[in-house]
């Protein structure tokens, strides 16, 4: 399959330069925010204070291949391990302030640092994990046609209250016609989400992967999850060695 599609000139030449400038504004605005969150997440969560993760971004169309990049966030979570030294389970580790960051989306705001660095963009499909990228299928990747955006057009339709399947379907609804006018209207929706009550439901904590999604429904395979959370595993080692 060719990973390739038409890009208008907004796409091509506006929305880099837009989103140079977003970045940039807001790392200065909010850095008084930056500053004080970074020492509760310290006090609170421990050290590092920023999290780093492997996430899918622009598919080349020459190799079929995503170029992997590190996704900046606040850290949620504690290191907290059970009596055998494992990690508890990510609910466990979830304190108030870490729920918080992510309900009110505050720990996202190191994503600026990605966007000016040209990872991702304002507006686009949410990466998501690359053990969610290695189950989707050639059609569902042309998401990654699209930069990968702080927020996106599955954040303002339901975010975590719809299903993965409807999540990929708008992200491929926002492909199709990338428009400045479109890009703010989803900014604006953001903001009133954010800022807003919102839906409860979407403010759901912990979900599954794509992958156990689809064991769960029995429409893929414990044979062929094994083999895709395996080449997920060997993606995220060769990322590692590539940034070491």
């Amino acid at each position: 399959m060719r990973f390739e599609r038409k890009r208008g000139f907004y796409e091509k030449y506006i929305k880099r330069l837009l989103d140079i400038i977003c970045s940039l504004l807001a790392i200065i605005v909010f850095s008084w925010l930056y500053i004080i969150i970074a020492i509760v997440v310290r006090i609170k969560m421990g050290s590092p204070v920023i999290f780093k993760q492997a996430r899918p971004g622009l598919i080349n169309p020459k190799t079929g291949r995503e170029r992997i990049f590190e996704m900046y966030k606040f850290r949620t979570m504690t290191d907290e391990r059970d009596v055998n030294g494992e990690l508890l389970p990510d609910e466990a580790r979830l304190p108030a302030f870490g729920r918080m960051l992510r309900a009110t989306s505050l720990d996202e705001l190191p994503e600026a640092f990605n966007i000016l660095k040209g990872d991702m963009s304002v507006i686009g499909p949410r990466p998501q994990l690359v053990r969610d990228m290695v189950f989707m299928t050639d059609e569902q990747r042309m998401r990654h046609t699209a930069k990968p955006g702080l927020s996106g057009l599955a954040q303002v339709m339901g975010r975590n209250a719809i299903t993965w399947e409807d999540k990929i379907n708008w992200d491929l609804k926002y492909i199709e016609s990338v428009s400045f006018i479109g890009d703010c209207k989803i900014v604006w929706m953001t903001v009133k989400k954010v800022f807003g009550k919102g839906e409860k439901s979407e403010e759901l904590d912990v979900t599954d992967d794509y992958g156990d999604a689809l064991l769960k429904s029995g429409k893929v395979s414990r044979e062929k999850y094994d083999a895709l959370q395996a080449e997920a595993r060997e993606l995220i080692k060769v990322n590692e060695e590539v940034h070491s």
